[in-house]
């Protein structure tokens, strides 16, 4: 079988990996030009049920246990004031929780453990078609034609192969203006202290200011307002946020000059399609969800299974892996909106609490 993976992010490597190592091959047909064509992002937490499972299936557990950051799960919620409304500490050196570590440290994991010919980089998929003997015709960008017999979409939010399955309409969900604080030790020990080795979210009204530590010393900071919100000035990114602490918005003259924005968009809750042979879709392109945390663990999580499925039978498994998956993200899908829509509220910072404060019975609400 010859399978074609759109998409060298998380999921499309995931997936290529644990194929390579049930002994099958796959080619991913990655748009960027090299590996370090671009920022990979933030940090992310990796959840034992979901993106850490995939990773045990990818036989990288040790390894990626050599490169997270347990103490990045520390999390500290602010309202606008600077007072302290929820500090999360993970226990010292505990994998047990949601362990974060560098997007592009965890595809370079991914990568390195590849064949080396297993991504053809530089290859835009731009258009997909029944070939006449079966399978499909792929066409990328510059006019390149390869054949496969099982094409995976695996290529975001903006999917090719999407279009092939369903005609679902992504809906905006948020405004997010995103900034880099460099060398924030040396140069911001101040903004160091306050955001300490993991997250911080200072709360407001319909407004949330957030940074995280990276392994590479930078702070990323974040603003994320609602999706209304389009036209933010880069220069005057501190008028959002006027009458809150200046220990807090001394993030934003810190990150002064690097901001870039752009809106998340999100598929409508509960998307399906009738299966269609020889072609899926895996992560983002499957189920766009707000940004709350559940994408990349998703998508790592899409990929072990349907390579498990594969492996065990290729002729029902694309059906099997589809009907699963549609289970498993409904309800996430519709809490990661509840979410969103909780963090932008009027009430946010009371919501947020109490989402994160222990009941009595030592679950979080």
């Amino acid at each position: 079988m010859r399978i074609a993976i759109a998409g060298g992010g998380l999921g499309g490597l995931t997936l290529a990996l644990i194929l390579h190592r049930h002994g099958m091959t796959s080619v991913v047909y990655e748009r960027e030009e090299h590996r370090t064509a671009r920022s990979q992002g933030g940090m992310l937490d990796l959840n034992p049920e979901s993106g850490q499972r995939a990773l045990a299936a990818a036989g990288l557990t040790d390894v990626f246990r050599s490169r997270a950051r347990p103490e990045g799960e520390e999390h500290r919620i602010l309202d606008p004031a600077g007072q302290t409304l929820v500090h999360h500490t993970p226990s010292p050196g505990s994998f047990e929780g949601r362990p974060e570590i560098d997007r592009s440290a965890l595809r370079d994991l991914l990568l390195d453990a590849l064949p080396a010919d297993t991504v053809v980089w530089g290859h835009r998929l731009v258009a997909a078609a029944p070939a006449t003997a079966g399978g499909w015709e792929l066409t990328f960008d510059g006019g390149h034609r390869a054949g496969c017999d099982l094409l995976v979409g695996a290529d975001g939010a903006h999917s090719v192969v999407r279009a092939l399955l369903t005609d679902a309409e992504l809906s905006p969900v948020t405004t997010l203006v995103q900034l880099t604080v460099a060398d924030v030790d040396r140069r911001h020990p101040d903004l160091a202290e306050l955001v300490g080795p993991g997250n911080l979210w200072c709360v407001g009204v319909n407004r949330i200011l957030s940074a995280q530590r990276l392994g590479d010393g930078n702070l990323r900071v974040g603003i994320t307002l609602p999706a209304d919100d389009r036209r933010v000035d880069p220069h005057r990114l501190t008028d959002l946020f006027a009458g809150w602490a200046p220990r807090l918005t001394a993030l934003i003259d810190a990150g002064a000059g690097t901001a870039t924005t752009h809106r998340a968009e999100a598929m409508p809750a509960g998307t399906r399609w009738a299966g269609r042979p020889g072609v899926t879709l895996i992560g983002d392109a499957a189920h766009l969800m707000p940004p709350v945390g559940e994408g990349a663990n998703q998508a790592m999580l899409d990929a072990a299974e349907l390579a498990a499925r594969l492996a065990a039978d290729p002729e029902t498994a694309v059906p099997a892996y589809e009907e699963a998956m549609f289970a498993r993200i409904g309800p996430i899908a519709e809490m990661s909106a509840r979410v969103q829509a909780m963090m932008l509220s009027p009430t946010a910072a009371q919501d947020i609490v109490r989402f994160f404060t222990p009941d009595r019975h030592g679950e979080t609400t």
